[in-house]
């Protein structure tokens, strides 16, 4: 057995909150197996809501939707750079104590340019520079969730499938080892459209932080990313 994370959509800031699901887990790297382990997690979730539609955010799901959604798929086109996906973007970003940012990493597949050894090598992440945009650490997800709803905002179909569902998962995301994930973007996203903010929200960086998190944009914390408070809400 295994306990993981389901991120559901919420009314109030920061429009998603996590519920820990127990289900049964099949061990193994191949997809056949992940899926096993989806279709279980789905299962227990389900049995306790089951008027909420669930969503598997990942390569690894077998709804196509939710494959195409995942960082690794969802593409960003740049006129001047050309097209990159959601995850060469987060790690083209990340700005380092001895390094940062390697923004070669664009030219790469997610998968790449989340190997880069120079993301283990050069000393502890302070921060994420997209371009000319400079991003705090805090709020934990902000750059992340940003980057992501930025993308999928561009893709309006994908946008119009999703807001059907409540409910997101990402059979890889383990809170233990990582912090950013895309189940919980997605479902932030949808929760913005279900407010009614998502475009206000997207007009640059410091909208999405203040309607998207309990932060205000004028707090200093906004600047040096000193605000350390969780924005996940949670729900057992």
């Amino acid at each position: 057995m295994a306990i993981r994370p389901v991120f559901v959509v919420d009314s109030v800031k920061p429009y998603v909150m996590e519920v820990s699901v127990e289900f049964e887990y099949h061990s193994g790297f191949s997809v056949q197996q992940k899926q096993r382990s989806v279709a279980s997690l789905h299962r227990s979730f389900g049995a306790r809501f089951p008027e909420l539609g669930i969503l598997e955010v990942s390569s690894k799901g077998n709804v196509e939707l939710g494959v195409c959604l995942s960082a690794f798929n969802l593409m960003i086109q740049h006129g001047s750079v050309g097209a990159y996906s959601v995850e060469s973007a987060f790690q083209s970003s990340k700005v380092f104590a001895c390094g940062g940012p390697y923004v070669d990493l664009l030219e790469l597949s997610g998968r790449e340019a989340k190997k880069d050894k120079r993301l283990k090598e050069s000393g502890s992440l302070v921060g994420f520079r997209f371009f000319s945009r400079e991003f705090p650490l805090n709020p934990l997800t902000y750059f992340y969730d940003w980057l992501y709803a930025s993308a999928l905002w561009r893709n309006r179909m994908l946008l119009a499938q999703v807001l059907s569902y409540d409910a997101f998962t990402d059979i890889e995301y383990n809170p233990k080892r990582s912090i950013n994930c895309q189940a919980r973007s997605v479902a932030k996203v949808v929760g913005l459209a279900r407010a009614g903010i998502l475009a206000e929200s997207l007009r640059s960086p410091m909208d999405f932080l203040e309607l998207g998190y309990s932060v205000p944009a004028d707090h200093p914390a906004a600047a040096d990313g000193r605000f350390e408070v969780s924005e996940q809400r949670k729900l057992f």
